[in-house]
């Protein structure tokens, strides 16, 4: 058979269809997806190829599998979610006991980087989060965090304040939004007096600026996010391959 780019092996067109499901709500996330058998009988294919397609997106941490227990829809409610989204580690032993804490939730009209990056029309309602991430006592992350207040409507500084899970876990279970991948540029920036006031240290000093666009199913972008890092007792971890 000669090559064509518009081939899609089956495996993936039945990924397709799952991730279909996953989409519309069908399945929601933590939720148990039905076994290989009798989704091989839904789309009319063989066990072999729903595996394929199920392993694929295990990988990608879309599934999980639970040996002796099934395949569950990835959530971000799952304590092992954390770092999947953070790639933050100690130089030194295990990361202490860590607090989100929100400062601000203001409503602002997207100017064109924001409306460019969610994919926004000029001028359109957005919420800008701010707020810091704690580790023991010291802080560690100034987050400013950009999202349509379409998809989140009704978000004020109450809800992110009583919300003691992660961010995304809010999202999830508040707003049926689940964040799936992202991409991050990580820049080296000096310290602003906006960052400089909640990261505890003296302007101009060094820190990682981490920029990321968080996306949803459909890749859709849902959320752009400037993450300043202080970097004295922690760095960017990340591990390849």
């Amino acid at each position: 058979m000669a090559y064509s780019p518009a081939f899609n092996p089956l495996y993936r067109q039945i990924r397709g269809l799952i991730l279909r499901s996953l989409e519309s709500g069908e399945w929601r996330p933590g939720d148990i997806i039905p076994s290989e058998s009798e989704l091989a009988l839904r789309f009319g294919v063989s066990q072999g190829t729903i595996r394929k397609a199920i392993d694929e997106m295990a990988v990608e941490n879309l599934l999980v599998r639970r040996q002796g227990k099934g395949t569950f829809v990835a959530s971000h409610n799952d304590p092992n979610a954390f770092f999947h989204f953070l790639r933050l580690a100690a130089n030194e032993g295990k990361l202490p006991p860590h607090e989100n804490v929100p400062i601000e939730c203001e409503r602002a009209a997207a100017g064109q980087n924001v409306a460019k990056i969610l994919a926004l029309e000029v001028g359109a309602p957005v919420y800008i989060v701010r707020r810091v991430m704690r580790f023991g006592n010291a802080p560690v992350v100034f987050d400013e965090i950009y999202l349509s207040s379409v998809i989140f409507p009704d978000l004020t500084l109450d809800i992110l304040k009583t919300e003691h899970r992660s961010l995304y876990t809010l999202f999830e279970s508040r707003y049926g939004v689940c964040m799936i991948r992202a991409n991050e540029r990580l820049y080296a920036v000096s310290a602003d007096s906006l960052s400089a006031k909640h990261l505890e240290v003296n302007e101009g000093v060094p820190l990682l600026l981490v920029e990321r666009v968080s996306y949803t199913y459909g890749d859709r972008p849902v959320e752009w996010r400037r993450g300043f890092y202080s970097t004295r007792d922690y760095h960017y971890y990340n591990e390849l391959g």
